[in-house]
């Protein structure tokens, strides 16, 4: 008899610590169409409901990863066959406009200065010759034709000298046929990738020699969902956080919103530029974008409420208590942790956020549903 009791009171104990709540399984539910009716009202306590509400504004946060301004950054190719002589900066150098980096070794650039030697000769020569020519031609020694034909010569001998010298000066470089890097704007070597002694030809694909950027002003590369579009706009103001700076934000611009969707991630490429004068954040970093949104008259409900039937998504609204009708709605975009509703509710209404899917297995199947004879 002591065993018994014994045996009954575990029985009740694992009964009692059941994770599903006791009103699911002990209150009949009477089914009427879409409507779920609890004969015993009051032991609906373990649904838990929401009130249907405006939007009153929220924030958007979209992935995003920083990378080099490339208004202003450069990357230096040469433009010469050649060999490394010497470097005269390294990764991390502050550079100005105009400022050597690297001094090259190159026949091609010896080339180029004969060259520019010749056309410079050509043309003087050819200045030479017409000013003799219009001395002759003042005395009526030579022909019209042949004056004009002095005037051309002269004209393209200065041309190509011309040409010839603006080559040299853009190559850089001194009389023993070695020719300098420079870099064509102020800010910083961020990367290298030449070693002395190195060879190279302008023909070869390869990675540039130096990649000069000014860090004060960063890129933020986004990838934002269709459903975000009307919310993203050139100029609007954007924020940045980092879990390398907890708490902190950063201010920034959006600068860029693609014209088309990536047809393979359904996604749409946003650019946002971010000030960063300071250099506390650096190109590649990720970081999330925080765009901040207004309130507007769309209605919404808590992510929990909404469920699928289907591919059709549902609520269940209070009609009182222990009355709960199910509603298909159309829903908008999820954000915090809220979706919009576009269809199938009024302000105000009560739905369900926590229990609803037990209440949904009270209804059959439609796959269980008898289909009618074919008449």
């Amino acid at each position: 008899m002591k065993h018994n009791l014994i045996l009954s009171a575990i029985l009740l104990a694992l009964s009692a610590c059941s994770g599903e709540p006791e009103a699911i399984k002990t209150a009949p539910v009477k089914i009427e169409g879409e409507r779920l009716v609890l004969s015993e009202p009051e032991k609906s306590s373990f649904l838990k409901t929401a009130t249907v509400d405006r939007d009153k504004g929220s924030t958007l946060r979209l992935p995003g990863r920083l990378v080099w301004n490339e208004e202003k950054t450069v990357r230096i190719f040469p433009q010469l066959g050649g060999r490394v002589q010497s470097i005269a900066v390294d990764v991390g150098a502050t550079v100005k406009t105009g400022q050597a980096l690297a001094t090259l070794s190159s026949p091609d650039y010896g080339q180029a200065q004969a060259d520019a030697r010749k056309a410079q000769a050509d043309a003087q020569l050819a200045t030479q010759a017409l000013e003799r020519n219009r001395v002759l031609r003042e005395a009526g020694v030579i022909a019209e034709k042949d004056w004009q034909q002095a005037q051309n010569d002269t004209v393209r001998a200065q041309a190509e000298a011309e040409r010839a010298n603006q080559r040299l000066a853009g190559l850089g470089g001194g009389g023993n046929g070695a020719y300098t890097l420079r870099s064509p704007l102020s800010g910083v070597v961020v990367e290298r990738n030449l070693n002395p002694g190195m060879e190279f030809r302008p023909d070869q694909s390869a990675a540039p020699l130096f990649v000069v950027t000014d860090p004060a002003s960063l890129w933020i590369q986004l990838d934002a969902g269709e459903a975000d579009l009307a919310n993203l706009k050139k100029g609007e103001p954007l924020h940045i956080e980092s879990k390398q700076y907890p708490g902190e934000r950063f201010q920034g611009t959006i600068r860029h919103v693609a014209d088309f969707v990536d047809p393979t991630t359904r996604t749409i490429k946003v650019r946002g530029e971010i000030a960063n004068a300071d250099r506390r954040l650096k190109g590649e970093m990720f970081v999330n974008a925080l765009i901040e949104l207004a309130a507007t008259q769309t209605l919404r409900v808590p992510a929990s409420a909404v469920f699928l039937v289907g591919d059709k998504r549902h609520v269940f609204i209070e009609e009182g208590q222990g009355r709960y009708l199910r509603q298909q709605v159309e829903a908008g975009a999820e954000r915090d942790g809220w979706v919009d509703i576009l269809n199938g509710v009024k302000l105000g209404d009560k739905v369900v956020t926590e229990g609803n899917l037990h209440l949904q297995k009270y209804f059959k199947p439609a796959s269980n549903v008898p289909k009618q004879a074919a008449q």
